[in-house]
Order: C-alpha cells, then sequence, then structure tokens
C-alpha cells in the first residue's frame, strides 16, 4: 500500500517514512501543500498524512480541496495543533482520523491500519492466486495455510506481482513500481528478489507460481507459462 506524508518537517517526515517502509508500505514525501494536493490528486495513494502547518498551501486548504477530488481516500491528520476547535473543523471537513504532534510511532501504526481496514479498500485487501493469499492490511501471507515470513522489500515485490497476477511484467516495471527507481540495465537486483521469494513460497509446493518469462520479464499466475521461444515456435 501506497501512503503519501504531506510534512514539512524533513527529519520527521523521514522518521516516519523509515517505520512505515519498515512495515511493508510505500512513502512518498511531500514538503508543501502544493505538491501534497497535486500528488494526492494524480495518484492513487492508499492513505494521506497531512500536516496542517505547511507551507504554499496550508493543511485545512489542502484537505477540502482533496474532499472535493478524492472523496473516498482516508486522511489522517498529524499536527502539533491541539485545540478542539482545529480537531472539530478537520474532521467536519472530512478528515477520517486527528492525531497530535508528539506521537509514538505505535499509535501512528495502528491509527494508520485502523483506517485501512475500514476504508473502501477493505474489500479488495486480502489478494489471492491458487493457495496463496496477502493481506495488505495485515501484511501477513499465507500458501495453503501455511504461514510465509517475509521482508518488507519481499512483500512490496510480491503484492505488486500479485497484483498483476496473470500479467507479463518486465524487470523495468518491478524497479520502477517497488523500488521507485528508473531501470539500471546492469542491476540484478529483481531477478536476486524474485529468487528468494520463489525458496520462500515455491520451493515446497508442487505447482510453482512464479514463472520467468525469457526475454521478458516474470509472470505470478497459477498456469504454466510459455517461453519467449516455445511461443515463436
Amino acid at each position: 500500500m501506497r501512503i503519501l506524508i504531506a510534512e514539512d518537517d524533513p527529519a520527521l517526515a523521514s522518521f516516519v517514512k523509515k517505520g512505515l517502509e519498515a512495515e511493508y508500505y510505500a512513502v512518498d514525501i511531500s514538503p508543501n501543500g502544493e505538491q501534497a494536493r497535486a500528488m494526492a490528486a494524480e495518484l492513487d495513494y492508499d492513505l494521506l498524512l497531512l500536516d496542517l502547518g505547511l507551507p504554499l498551501l496550508d493543511g485545512v486548504t489542502v484537505l477540502r480541496s482533496l474532499r472535493e477530488s478524492k472523496p473516498r481516500m482516508p486522511i489522517l491528520i498529524v499536527t502539533s495543533r491541539n485545540r478542539v476547535e482545529d480537531r472539530v473543523q478537520c474532521l467536519d471537513l472530512g478528515a477520517d482520523d486527528y492525531l497530535t504532534k508528539p506521537f509514538s510511532f505505535a499509535e501512528l501504526s495502528a491509527r494508520i491500519r485502523a483506517l485501512l481496514r475500514r476504508s473502501h479498500l477493505s474489500a479488495t485487501s486480502t489478494l489471492s492466486v491458487a493457495d496463496l493469499k496477502l493481506d495488505r492490511v495485515e501484511r501477513r501471507v499465507e500458501r495453503a495455510g501455511r504461514r510465509i515470513d517475509l521482508t518488507s522489500k519481499e512483500f512490496a515485490l510480491l503484492e505488486y506481482m500479485m497484483r498483476n497476477a496473470g500479467r507479463r511484467v518486465t524487470r523495468a516495471m518491478i524497479i520502477e513500481h517497488v523500488w521507485n527507481l528508473s531501470f539500471d540495465t546492469s542491476t540484478n537486483i529483481v531477478d536476486v528478489y524474485v529468487n528468494y521469494l520463489r525458496r520462500k513460497m515455491d520451493k515446497d509446493f508442487s505447482s510453482p507460481l512464479i514463472h520467468t518469462v525469457r526475454g521478458v520479464g516474470y509472470e505470478l499466475s497459477n498456469r504454466s507459462v510459455p517461453s519467449s521461444a516455445q511461443l515463436q515456435a
């Protein structure tokens, strides 16, 4: 799941970003309100963490604007303003929750999980391919009822492949969406992490789900995938 942090304090934004990435979220940061509004309007974020004291465009204005363009996107206000009037205003404008600074990361994480559980994503929070299941909110992976423990990057890679199940994805597509980088033809990081996944979720099962499509990339599916050579025969 992808989260946008709209926060002009770089140290705090970096701290929250690292914590959320350790919990398998993909995270972007915007240091001002104008950029935050543009990013949230253009991209499909699963959640917005919104500070009220943003430069260029204040958080209340961003909230009001996004509630018109993205009425169902969960928005959690994270601010140092602790007056009742501020909380009431933001909640009346459509904020889903309100957390004051300073806060514990454990509480922030719990509030995020609660918002995601009851948001419109709840119906699609679980991805399934054959006997493989991935819970995007609880960050839990099982195959045939057996729990599979993954690192944050392995989880992000598997989620991306499951969201594109039955579709061939190139290494460039994976690099862009999972690592947020431009594709470097000299790196084999995608192949390394795909092999990590295979050892954990395919090795002990009779039917592999991750298939190599030679000359293209990979496909996650419960069917046999022909190679490029077979396709040309």
